[in-house]
């Protein structure tokens, strides 16, 4: 996908491509280092100059991004003596074999390649508030480490407002046109413009309206900024177990320009293109000085840049939350909508209005693409593998798997006297286990007996339940399961998982037996995996059955074909609890569409400050219901496909789904600016414009209107102003073609259907 991605952010008008370099995807084990695959640094870093981008290279060593252990090593944990995130040999020594790397490729800016930026640490300035005096140190260290690297570039911070000279500290955040940095020679940087927030299981999906967003890049511009990064333009996949949180979401697609699968997300990518465009045509005036700043009105104002060379560029800017304001600026007028920045390349002509949505609105669709034939096998609860072992006490999850799985069994055995009470009276004992997180199964006598989790806000949990339990010996068995290691935090690397205790049981008579200090056996990761199910070799090493449903810690496998056609793929997980996908023996990721959001999903409106709560949806559904399959992991026939569930769902549900896009449509006001014909007679024609993807055209008009029309794409309906001649000139210009324009002018809908009203042409239509 590579290729395909940075095209596009050629495309949408980006000029840099900034990314992370994950430590524990290159340096899996102490001194073994691993740049293959989707590994291959050096491969995308060319592939990126190739399309004549540059490249910001954010080298951390920590770089949190929802990312397991925020980019670290696990085996990093256990280095005698080591602090993270403190002056230690280790983050010198990865840091040093990246810079190196990238000099004997010839990949920095002055060696002709294409990386003019290199990030060291990663928003550590939070962490120096709390840990003062050895904090500074370490920022001090890490930016003195990576100058004497001597890359020939410049070394950024961000979220670092001490970064020593000549480090230059940048901002991150949803808004940055309050940033400054601590010296006055140094760029005005903004190094994440977040283009929404992650997803993570058992909370709603957020989105940023793009009006927002491109209000914030605007606001950032008209101040002074010179750099701009989206934080996430493509935010991806967490394939296999990279996700980190604890609780993030396989889904990193962070509402982002370019969507998980590849495709663009419409609106937004194309509004943000305009933008860029409208920025660059303003570019003579804005590298020549400082804005000059006028108000123009209570919560209006203009900002003003001039050259010597007489280049004038303007935004004028309304901040008011509800109202339209009309601003005179240069002895003329300009309307203003609420929370939106006007901006004029020529300091007369408006040629983008960040509010003022003229691109195409694409809505996507999951289409079915075939089924499958299931086996099942399953998961033996009480047997243990090769190398199980016994302790007094309970061990923390982490130090014991060190990651190697999300998975550890811990085991213990209660004998139970044939006088005890319960036996008799029916008054069942009640087990207490007391866990760290992120997830529990607990068996007794090989049933299971319950299931709890915990979440974003908190993984820790407790399972409290009566349990039955006979007269003699009776096996206690819980399954822990981790959800991704912490990314960020103060010390999240000592931070813990698994049950630590106390275990209790009540209801004896004795009174309460406390389990915590008993012999307990543990037991790494499941039998399946150990078997490697999950690849062709290991999954023809057992015997499958017919397929069971709604049963606990099963096995699934089939085959299939790689369906036609060149749409992205994924599959929809809807009748499943919990667990984990693999491919052809690679990793999809977790998955857990068991676990419903719990939150707020009003509606949304892009006026007034942003946060990653503010336009949420999937409220009472799954956090995450369909997980990408990349094309490039399938072979034309004969794919493996092999799931474990956890909780028990039912694999008939599941589906393989192309991604498309189902309607097209377009919502454009009279009078929108555009900078298609800016220096023209023509200028002030706002104009309806549509287009289908794939050599496809447009086969059906579903809904027009001009006049005051509600809703959005997908439920448009007509208001109280509505031109009967709507459908017609779409019909006239639009059907079999696979682009059309429509001009957003009373005569062209047969007249003007509401004299004084503002109005807006919007159209729905399909592809095929």
């Amino acid at each position: 996908m590579w290729p395909d991605l940075i095209q596009k952010a050629k495309d949408g008008g980006l000029d840099v491509v900034q990314t992370y370099v994950f430590w524990n995807g290159h340096e899996p084990s102490p001194g073994e280092y691993y740049f293959e695959g989707r590994y291959d640094l050096v491969h995308f870093i060319k592939l990126v100059k190739q399309a004549g981008l540059y490249v910001n290279l954010r080298i951390g060593p920590y770089v949190c991004a929802e990312w397991n252990f925020g980019g670290f090593p696990v085996w990093l944990k256990y280095v005698p003596g080591i602090s993270f995130r403190t002056d230690n040999e280790p983050f010198k020594k990865f840091t040093t074999k990246i810079v190196d790397m990238m000099k004997s490729e010839g990949l920095f800016e002055w060696q002709g390649g294409p990386i003019i930026l290199s990030q060291i640490e990663n928003e550590f300035g939070p962490l120096e508030w709390d840990q003062g005096e050895p904090a500074k140190a370490y920022a001090s260290w890490a930016a003195n480490m990576a100058v004497a690297l001597n890359t020939g570039v410049p070394w950024i911070m961000c979220k670092e407002d001490d970064a020593p000279d000549p480090i230059i500290n940048t901002c991150n955040g949803f808004y940055c046109d309050w940033f400054s940095p601590n010296k006055p020679h140094k760029p005005t940087m903004w190094t994440e413009a977040w283009t929404a927030w992650y997803t993570g299981f058992g909370i709603p999906v957020p989105h940023r309206p793009v009006e927002d967003l491109a209000y914030g890049v605007a606001k950032f511009i008209q101040k002074g900024g010179s750099f701009v990064n989206y934080y996430m333009y493509h935010g991806g996949t967490n394939f296999g177990r990279t996700a980190g949180g604890p609780f993030i979401a396989t889904s990193y697609d962070y509402d982002a320009p370019i969507d998980e699968y590849g495709l663009l997300r419409q609106p937004k990518w194309g509004h943000l293109k305009e933008l860029h465009k409208a920025i660059k045509l303003c570019e003579p005036a804005l590298v020549a000085g400082d804005p000059v700043v006028t108000s123009l009105g209570n919560a209006q104002k203009s900002s003003v840049f001039r050259s010597n060379t007489g280049a004038c560029a303007a935004f004028l800017e309304n901040k008011d939350k509800v109202s339209y304001a009309r601003v005179s600026f240069n002895g003329m007028h300009y309307d203003l909508p609420p929370w939106s920045i006007s901006i004029l390349p020529d300091c007369k002509t408006t040629v983008f209005n960040t509010a003022r949505v003229g691109s195409q609105i694409s809505q996507m669709k999951m289409e079915w693409a075939g089924g499958f034939a299931w086996q099942s096998y399953n998961e033996e609860i009480n047997s243990f593998g090769e190398d199980p072992f016994t302790t007094v006490g309970l061990l923390e999850q982490i130090n014991v798997t060190r990651d190697n799985t999300d998975y550890l069994w811990y085991t213990t055995y209660v004998d139970v006297a044939q006088d005890e009470q319960f036996l008799s009276n029916g008054e069942n004992p009640k087990l207490t286990v007391m866990s760290a997180g992120h997830a529990l199964h607990v068996f007794i006598n090989g049933e299971l007996t319950g299931t709890v989790y915990g979440s974003v806000d908190n993984p820790k949990l407790t399972y409290s339940g009566n349990v039955k339990l006979w007269a003699g010996s009776n096996t206690i068995s819980c399954l822990s399961i981790a959800v991704g290691l912490p990314n960020v935090g103060e010390h999240f690397e000592t931070w813990n998982a698994g049950i630590l205790g106390p275990v209790t049981l009540d209801g004896l008579n004795e009174g309460r037996r406390d389990l915590t200090w008993q012999k307990w056996t543990y037991q790494v990761g499941l039998k399946g995996e150990s078997l490697s199910l999950h690849s062709l070799s290991g999954s023809s090493t057992v015997e499958w059955g017919e397929p069971v449903q709604k049963q606990p810690l099963t096995w699934y496998k089939a085959f299939f074909n790689a369906p036609d056609g060149n749409e992205p793929l994924a599959l929809d997980m809807s009748s499943m609890g919990k667990g984990q996908i693999w491919i052809n023996g690679q990793g999809i990721g977790r998955y857990w569409p068991g676990y419903r959001a719990s939150g707020n999903c009003g509606t949304c409106d892009y006026r007034g400050e942003y946060d990653e709560t503010k336009c949420q949806t999937n409220c009472g559904d799954s956090s995450q219901r369909w997980y990408h399959v990349p094309r490039s992991w399938l072979s034309p026939t004969g794919n493996l496909l092999v799931i474990f569930e956890e909780w028990g769902g039912d694999p008939t549900g599941i589906s393989m789904v192309k991604r498309s896009i189902g309607s097209i449509c377009a919502d454009v006001f009279e009078w929108q600016p555009s900078m298609k014909n800016w220096r023209t007679k023509d200028y002030e024609k706002a104009k309806v414009h549509l287009q289908c993807d794939n050599g496809q055209k447009i086969t059906e008009i579903k809904f027009a209107s001009f006049g005051t029309p509600q809703g959005s794409c997908g439920s448009y309906t007509e208001g109280g102003c509505h031109a009967h001649k709507s459908y017609d000139i779409f019909w006239k210009n639009c059907i079999g073609q696979e682009r059309c324009g429509v001009s957003v002018v009373p005569e062209v809908f047969g007249g003007d259907p509401c004299p004084g009203t503002m109005k807006r042409a919007v159209v729905e239509a399909t592809c095929g």
